[in-house]
């Protein structure tokens, strides 16, 4: 049997596969074409919401459905498929994440109904959750300690790009072919990716020598649980039972996972991990950043379109001077936090995050010009640049390389966990002050659920105080 305190020390237990020579370029290529297809489809349908709405005939809710039912399955399964690939092989894992991403592209291409569409989303959402965390794990295992800040800021680059694109990228293909063309894209890139990385990339494994069903089943349906209510609050209500009793039942799930970790001999999640502070902080950090990140697309998005009357296109092409910034800032900021640590970057970050959101509720008003907006809309970029490739540094160099994977799905799903509470959050305060009646209501709901996009932001920078220094952290 496995001997647990020399997994902890060497981060590797003794049947730990490895087969093949490492390809620090291989690896990094492919698990950032990875990343960069997970975020572009977060993204690309962000500006194809009007479209979808008027071909459908989708509600608001739909419309929320769209994109929370993604980060549901996301968020629910991201502790499960880091597990898998620890345990059969990241490789392998990798590659069948995958060609289920790709499938549940063309069942949302071929989507003749809202619900469809939406099922479609949840296998991309399932299908992301495998290959997401595992992307950051075959980075961590390519590259040596003193590179790996550099490797994830690249990575980090690389998923900016996705962001960045998506705008455009939504916006020309609904605008020159159609709507389902921003899923039948994904089909050929994904397979082409899924093939090379089955022939180019290192086996290796996690520290997982058993799989822990009853620990897979509580995570799962604690996260759940605790989505649905959100999700779910917009149109029943935060004080509906539905929501309320949702809530609860999560709660009482992912209290009984954690007395579950704590008695079982192969705990999916070492809850040790949470006592060390950079591991803590950075999901911290992740929860409130994704809260504002996520629920500030959703409604900047529709602002261009709806409450300035531009065309898919035309709001892509603005939206880029926010979306661009990761990956521009976000390589930069992931080497020099190798020299100078990620706390400074994650701070910094949020700060800039949290002001630019603020400016932007600010100057929004009626007939506002679009150069007005350029300055708010860059610092907040930078800001989210400067904290996300930090902050997936932190919690993959804060555990044993065996549990990189563990790490990254933590954080990615606590990053999906807040972005469905910010969507939540910030159509709540959307609805109590605006509408879509006319361009005139979305601005004046669009400009609170803004400053609550800024506070969330603001909230994380508490956290981010408390993250380990450099000499710390190493």
């Amino acid at each position: 049997m496995t001997d647990l305190s020399t997994v902890v020390t060497t981060g590797r237990p003794p049947d730990a596969g490895r087969a093949g020579a490492s390809r620090p370029g291989w690896t990094l290529a492919l698990a950032g074409m990875g990343a960069f297809i997970s975020a572009l489809d977060i993204v690309v349908v962000a500006t194809a919401l009007p479209t979808m709405q008027a071909h459908l005939g989708a509600s608001l809710a739909d419309l929320e459905w769209t994109i929370n039912a993604y980060s549901l399955a996301f968020g629910c399964l991201m502790l499960t498929g880091a597990a898998l690939g620890d345990r059969f092989g990241r490789r392998r894992m990798y590659v069948a994440g995958l060609l289920t991403f790709v499938a549940g592209s063309a069942v949302a291409a071929l989507a003749p109904s809202a619900g469809v569409l939406i099922a479609g989303r949840v296998i991309q959402g399932s299908g992301a959750a495998v290959l997401l965390p595992l992307t950051l794990a075959l980075i961590s295992d390519a590259f040596p300690p003193d590179k790996r800040g550099a490797a994830i800021g690249i990575w980090g680059g690389i998923t900016g790009l996705g962001v960045a694109a998506g705008p455009i990228v939504g916006g020309a293909v609904v605008q020159g072919i159609s709507w389902q063309w921003i899923f039948w894209i994904n089909v050929p890139v994904g397979l082409a990716v899924a093939a090379l990385s089955a022939v180019r990339l290192r086996e290796s494994r996690g520290r997982q020598v058993r799989l822990d069903l009853a620990g897979m089943a509580l995570a799962g349906a604690g996260l759940f649980a605790l989505t649905w209510g959100p999700v779910r609050a917009p149109s029943a209500g935060w004080d509906s039972a539905e929501v309320i009793g949702a809530l609860v039942a999560g709660a009482v799930l992912m209290a009984a996972f954690i007395a579950w970790e704590r008695r079982t001999p192969y705990p999916m999640l070492p809850l040790a991990y949470f006592r060390r502070r950079g591991f803590s902080t950075a999901n911290a950090v992740i929860f409130f950043q994704f809260m504002s990140v996520i629920g500030s697309l959703f409604f900047i998005t529709q602002l261009f379109q709806i409450g300035f009357g531009y065309s898919p296109l035309a709001a892509g092409l603005r939206i880029l001077v926010w979306m661009a910034m990761p990956m521009l800032v976000a390589p930069v900021a992931g080497a020099l936090a190798d020299r100078v640590g990620n706390r400074p970057f994650m701070v910094a970050g949020l700060v800039l995050q949290a002001a630019g959101l603020a400016w932007l509720a600010a100057a929004v008003s009626p007939g506002v010009s679009y150069g007005t907006l350029v300055v708010p809309l860059v610092l907040a970029g930078v800001g989210i640049a400067m904290c996300f490739p930090t902050v997936a540094n932190l919690v993959t160099g804060s555990v044993p390389l065996a549990d990189a994977g563990l790490a990254a799905g933590t954080n990615n799903a606590l990053n999906a966990l807040g972005g469905v509470f910010g969507i939540a959050i910030l159509a709540a305060v959307f609805s109590a002050h605006g509408s879509y009646g006319s361009p005139d209501a979305f601005i004046a709901g669009f400009r609170p659920a803004e400053a609550t996009a800024a506070a969330l932001a603001a909230a994380g920078v508490f956290a981010a105080v408390l993250a380990p220094g450099k000499e710390r952290t190493a």
